[in-house]
């Protein structure tokens, strides 16, 4: 038997006498991220890059001068997983600021979660110039949308392989480890309470976008659905969507297309009104 089917027989059959006590381990692997070094084809940027500390001892890494774009990698992930992305913008005259979410790389915490991601984005922007955009890959998109609603302003956002509704994740996450009914209600009580805001509220049908932005994911995502991707778009007014046929949840990060949809939209927020940016 796999550790993965031994951990969901122990789930289903403890979580039924003790629930409280399965929820509450599942809480805290949930939200305890590994740390995975870096591939080989990212080290180069590594290389070329600037450590910063921001205040509170948040972690970034810096490329380039020019308009400021905020980049916040996904759950487990690295700024130097937007390689590709990074040396286009770079290239394009934009100054990139990369954060190590908290919890992950040279950032403080041993726990993280959506709302922290999203605060995170919150108190770098404090410390940086006007941001021209802000681009998350998965839960780093979905920060990056929980973030204009808790005050983040930018001239445009940029969603790559972002869920729609952190509640749908956390029921799919208690289902895949086994938890029986009474467990996975212990488990996202548990999540809310640590991350302070209702699962609930942490649904894009509920935020107000009010400014332009970009939505990116390949159909064959198997991690985040691309119907997740349909979901932002029918919320988002002013919003386009980027089907990428193949690219899975991460190597969508290398598509060129996702590279050239970007600086497209950079560069009609540089040819728009002032007035149409403002609003």
């Amino acid at each position: 038997m796999s550790s993965l089917n031994w951990v969901r027989g122990f789930n289903a059959t403890v979580g039924w006498v003790a629930p409280h006590a399965v929820a509450s381990k599942m809480r805290r692997e949930f939200m305890t991220p590994r740390t995975l070094p870096p591939r080989d084809w990212e080290l180069p940027l590594l290389a070329r890059s600037e450590r910063v500390t921001l205040r509170f001892g948040l972690s970034a890494l810096r490329w380039g001068s020019g308009p400021t774009v905020l980049l916040m990698h996904g759950w487990e992930g690295r700024p130097t997983q937007f390689a590709g992305l990074i040396d286009a913008l770079v290239q394009a005259g934009y100054g990139v600021i990369a954060l190590d979410a908290p919890a992950h790389g040279h950032s403080p915490g041993r726990e993280a979660n959506v709302v922290l991601f999203a605060r995170a984005l919150l108190e770098a922007a404090a410390e940086l110039p006007p941001l021209k955009a802000v681009i998350g890959h998965s839960m780093g998109g979905a920060s990056a949308l929980l973030a204009t609603q808790l005050g983040l302003r930018a001239e445009a956002v940029v969603s790559i392989a972002a869920p729609s509704r952190i509640l749908t994740m956390l029921r799919r996450f208690a289902r895949y480890m086994g938890l029986p009914e009474q467990a996975r209600a212990q488990f996202i009580r548990l999540v809310e309470e640590k991350a302070g805001m209702p699962a609930g509220q942490l649904d894009v049908a509920r935020y107000q976008l009010d400014f332009p932005g970009l939505i990116v994911h390949a159909v064959d995502d198997l991690v985040v659905p691309f119907s997740e991707a349909e979901a932002i778009h029918e919320a988002w007014f002013d919003s386009q969507l980027l089907r990428v046929e193949t690219g899975g949840h991460r190597k969508i990060l290398a598509d060129p297309s996702l590279q050239q949809a970007v600086l497209q939209l950079l560069a009609e927020l540089r040819h728009a009104p002032l007035s149409a940016v403002a609003s």
